[in-house]
């Protein structure tokens, strides 16, 4: 009786120390009333976790890529199964030299800077698909302009013809402001996850949609210089003529009035981002 004691002992101790490596214990484990036929459900094993059911910030991603608002960079956290915050920056800088238009040869600059947020809102969470409510707290989106008109030749303003000075050519600058409500609400929709509610790291986000930022604000001065008539004679000064400056600000409300649809600025962006776990 004894020994049959001490066997048993020890094949229980042995089962024991076997189960502990078996992986099988590290799988899902199942509700006892399906052992009873109940259809018992599969109940989540605290030993695997799953991303599903990860707790609220405990995964972090950094993103980047490129967008209608410049090239951008973007951090994001998990708030539940369905939500993420997103926080992004973008910035970009071009400078043109020498285009010609109406009898202007301009340079111009383009400045573009501006940070946001946005709360991500996934239906289905082990997909892609999202909406994405947001604002940009910081928006610098503009183009600075100086232009100038070579003396002897004519320009245009207003379908009215003027000829620059020989001896004294016409010179001016312009600003365009892509900011005028600030800060400015965002919406956009996209695919992608930045934090995959499946297993992985790496995502692939994309995203389309749009900025508030209201109408454009555009400003045009024509800062020294004379106009002539077409022999040369009777020269004015265009800063103070009052000629010049009306058909100017009719030139530049057709200009605003092309640019107003910018007053809701497309977003549209691509990147790669990777998330990883912070507890």
């Amino acid at each position: 009786m004894g020994v049959r004691a001490q066997g048993v002992a020890q094949s229980s101790g042995s089962a024991s120390l076997d189960a502990s490596l078996d992986p099988s214990l590290l799988a899902p484990m199942v509700d006892p009333a399906a052992a009873d036929g109940g259809g018992g459900q599969v109940l989540a094993s605290p030993l695997r976790g799953s991303a599903g059911t990860m707790g609220p910030l405990s995964r972090f991603a950094l993103g980047g890529g490129i967008s209608t608002m410049g090239v951008n960079l973007e951090a994001a956290t998990n708030l539940s199964r369905h939500l993420n915050l997103r926080a992004n920056g973008n910035y970009f800088n071009y400078t043109v030299s020498n285009i010609t238009t109406n009898g202007f040869t301009v340079d111009a600059k383009l400045n573009f800077a501006s940070a946001g947020a946005s709360v991500d809102f996934y239906p289905f969470p082990n997909h892609g698909f999202r909406l994405s409510p947001g604002a940009l707290f910081y928006n610098h989106n503009s183009a600075a302009a100086t232009f100038s008109v070579a003396g002897g030749t004519s320009f245009t303003l207003n379908d009215t013809t003027y000829y620059a000075s020989a001896s004294n050519p016409v010179l001016g600058n312009g600003s365009l402001g892509l900011h005028t409500q600030n800060p400015a609400f965002t919406m956009t929709t996209g695919w992608g996850n930045m934090i995959p509610r499946k297993r992985g790291h790496w995502s692939f986000p994309f995203e389309i949609g749009a900025a508030f930022t209201g109408s454009p604000s555009l400003n045009i001065a024509l800062t020294s210089g004379q106009i002539c008539d077409a022999q040369g004679q009777n020269c004015v000064n265009v800063a103070t003529d009052a000629d010049v400056q009306q058909n100017l600000a009719a030139q530049v409300a057709k200009y605003t009035k092309d640019l107003n649809p910018l007053k809701i600025y497309p977003i549209v962006s691509g990147g790669l981002a990777y998330s990883f776990r912070t507890r």
